[in-house]
């Protein structure tokens, strides 16, 4: 329960208190969807569409990398991938979100992406093309959501790391519906100030996950993983 727990707070801090992050990333695609925003009742689903596809991709994305976590759980070095996921995220900040990934195959994956979604937002839109678009928003390359992916990297359960990765989207929905509906209002000075206390945010994360990889046996913080080796009973009583 605790883990539970762990993960759903993780997942929800990392995408509210990151979510002028998303501005920058998916506040044009989110701006560019008609929003009828004279009925409201309307303006209500197709916000909530958009962002619960988005929250799916990233489900999605933690079922894989918790399944890639869980078999560093087997291998019994969960607590030396967590703290190696910490130190990559603080490095992350230090190079401020600019990781850059093998071009040849990452430009043609982004394009790819982009121009399914440049397709979908030149058709007519209806509800079930707001849900597809945020599908597909979930899938382009962001630096917050690689911090999401290395936490969910770290959980070592696929469960965990799914719903890790969907409480993240939940997290970052309250800003960008605001985004859809007052979008235009939001001021590029404001935007950058607070964007500015991304790499804090990032950093604790970090040092947390280091912290839960030492093992130090601190509720919440740093609990106990378990003990790995478990007496086996014996067919034929005790010797």
């Amino acid at each position: 329960m605790n883990e539970l727990l762990y993960c759903i707070v993780s997942g929800l801090a990392i995408g509210s208190l990151g979510s002028f992050h998303c501005i920058g990333m998916c506040g044009p695609i989110a701006l560019s969807l008609p929003i009828a925003t004279d009925a409201k009742k309307d303006a209500f689903i197709s916000i909530g569409l958009y962002n619960l596809g988005r929250a799916i991709t990233y489900g999605i994305l933690g079922i894989l990398f918790g399944l890639l976590g869980s078999q560093f759980r087997i291998w019994g070095v969960q607590q030396f991938v967590s703290i190696l996921a910490g130190i990559a995220l603080l490095a992350f900040v230090l190079f401020h979100f600019k990781v850059r990934l093998p071009e040849s195959w990452f430009n043609a994956y982004q394009t790819k992406v982009r121009l399914a979604l440049q397709k979908l937002l030149t058709s007519k839109l209806n509800a079930g093309s707001f849900f597809l678009v945020g599908l597909l928003n979930g899938l382009l390359p962001c630096g917050l959501v690689y911090v999401a992916i290395v936490a969910a990297l770290a959980t070592g359960k696929i469960g965990l790391g799914a719903i890790l990765m969907f409480a993240f989207g939940i997290g970052t929905m309250p800003m960008m519906a605001g985004v859809m509906v007052f979008g235009r209002r939001i001021s590029l000075r404001h935007r950058q100030v607070i964007n500015k206390t991304i790499p804090y945010m990032v950093s604790v994360m970090a040092c947390i996950l280091i912290l839960r990889g030492l093992n130090l046996g601190i509720p919440y913080v740093s609990p106990k993983m378990g003990e790995t080796v478990k007496e086996v009973p014996m067919c034929h009583g005790k010797e």
